[in-house]
């Protein structure tokens, strides 16, 4: 497990996609903010970036590096209410259909 800054995620997750690993998901915990994991298999040994994030912080989208990410990241913003930059593509809230917004967030 990798413990990754605002400033170094994406380049801890570059570095994934050099080392031919392959993206298998990204997880959201709520915490006093939220808590992002990234997981990777690489030749069947698995590895993980973590995020921690305040509830109010933006991240920026690594859906252009690993192109299926967005699935995740649209799931993640629908459900926790995190605010992630730039998907590709971007389902603006409407990847679910829920009863009410963010029911994992704080905020909601």
């Amino acid at each position: 497990m990798t413990e990754a800054g605002i400033d170094s995620y994406r380049a801890l997750i570059s570095e994934m996609k050099e080392r031919n690993a392959r993206l298998v998901q990204i997880c959201c915990t709520k915490t006093e903010g939220f808590e992002l994991t990234y997981s990777f298999d690489i030749n069947n040994a698995w590895t993980h970036v973590r995020l921690n994030i305040d509830e109010d912080q933006e991240i920026e989208s690594v859906s252009d590096i690993f192109s299926p990410a967005f699935m995740y990241e649209n799931e993640i913003k629908d459900l926790f209410g995190v605010k992630i930059n730039r998907v590709n593509p971007d389902f603006h809230g409407e990847f679910y259909k829920l009863a009410k917004p963010a029911p994992f967030g704080g905020n909601s």
